[in-house]
């Protein structure tokens, strides 16, 4: 029996709702449906916003043979077969779930065929590629990474689907409620109307059946925005303000509905953002408790979670690091750049090697001349900051 998310599964590029960056007049992948082209490419981003959606409306409306396989179910006789079949008919998309996951074996198979063009790869992740996919990989991929669905985007979906379902009564705000629990995952929305649907023997879908299905808490959201991005804001600030009560009570508002890789990817960026050198060993930990996390997975993730975050708030803190790259990068972006160096360019006989001198260091420039003088690097009064300082002076021989 199809579920209701295959049903509504689009057949057309235009069917797709959201990732509005990427398809639409004028957008990539709308482009290449237009000139009947196609490109290897790997699609991320989180779970049910539409990786596979767009995956199957490509592969439709281009009219390519296409095969869809996982790399965590599929074994590797299942590769070996899809190449046979791409060398036999000419061309073949090959549309991976989960790439993050395939294996060396499989990795061996496919890459001579993706250079050689035999196949064209679609890669469906929810892992950052850049972290987490095999470099040959990616380097042959163009990557584009899906944006999260809004509150709308989902109730769009819903409104569309009560259509495939006979009888149905259902009111405005129980599609809000659906949106809201489903926190950006259309297939979990779909699958919950549908479930809620078939439940009933009047088809009279209210919030009082929707609660009883899925009892998630709808804090993740309020009435007019996506509260998402609210609750990982004030994880950090608190964080950031050194506030560990607040620390604790947000990162489990993101526990309890179970969204363990925000929680990653914002502690990552707070590491290195607000503590940065002020403790430079909190990155390091932080993977630990990621890895920790990972191991176990909920609900004992909660523990290393916990910690770490509880380090993190009670932690000195300091933004020289991002004050600094922003600065350069401000910089450059106006134009002021200038040549490097001679003595400094590679193979340059000029170049003073810092080795051969004592404490490793000898006087001479790095910075382009239209830039000399320019001080990014300003440090923060802490421990850390105050003894990498006075090494690097004393190393200089400065008082």
């Amino acid at each position: 029996m199809e579920v209701l998310a295959d049903i509504l599964r689009p057949q057309k590029l235009s069917d797709v709702i959201g990732q509005d960056h990427l398809i639409g007049e004028g957008k990539i992948l709308t482009n290449l449906v237009k000139n009947k082209k196609i490109f290897s490419m790997i699609l991320y981003g989180r779970p049910g916003i539409g990786k596979t959606s767009i995956a199957y409306a490509l592969s439709n409306e281009l009219g390519i043979r296409t095969k869809f396989l996982s790399a965590v179910i599929n074994k590797k006789e299942d590769f070996d077969n899809a190449i046979k079949e791409a060398q036999f008919y000419g061309d073949l998309i090959l549309v991976i779930d989960e790439i993050h996951r395939m294996n060396k074996d499989k990795q061996d198979i496919l890459l001579p065929h993706l250079e050689k063009g035999t196949i064209i790869l679609i890669g469906l992740t929810t892992s950052n590629p850049y972290h987490s996919i095999n470099p040959a990989i990616r380097s042959r991929c163009q990557i584009f990474e899906l944006h999260d669905l809004t509150q709308e985007n989902i109730i769009k979906v819903l409104k569309i689907a009560t259509k495939k379902l006979p009888d149905i009564t259902i009111s405005k705000k129980s599609l809000e409620y659906i949106a809201m629990v489903a926190s950006g995952d259309v297939r979990s929305a779909l699958n919950l109307l549908e479930v809620s649907y078939y439940s009933t023997t009047n088809h009279n879908i209210d919030i009082q059946v929707l609660s009883t299905i899925n009892s998630k808490p709808i804090f993740f959201h309020d009435k007019n925005e996506d509260g998402h991005y609210d609750v990982l804001s004030a994880l950090q600030k608190s964080i950031r303000g050194s506030d560990v009560d607040a620390t604790i009570h947000y990162l489990a508002r993101l526990i309890e509905v179970e969204d363990l890789e925000s929680i990653y990817r914002r502690l990552s960026v707070i590491a290195y953002e607000d503590i940065g050198l002020a403790n430079p060993g909190i990155g390091p930990r932080l993977d630990a408790a990621i890895n920790a996390a990972e191991r176990v997975g909920l609900p004992e993730a909660r523990i290393p979670l916990s910690e770490i975050a509880i380090e993190m708030a009670l932690s000195p803190k300091s933004n020289s690091a991002i004050c600094a790259i922003d600065e350069a990068l401000n910089d450059i972006r106006k134009g002021s750049v200038g040549p490097i160096p001679d003595h400094i360019k590679n193979g340059n006989p000029n170049y003073k090697y810092p080795h051969n001198y004592k404490n490793s260091w000898v006087k001479q420039e790095y910075l382009p001349e239209a830039l000399r003088g320019v001080k990014y690097y300003n440090a923060k009064n802490n421990l850390v900051e105050n003894n990498l300082n006075k090494v690097h002076n004393e190393m200089r021989n400065e008082k």
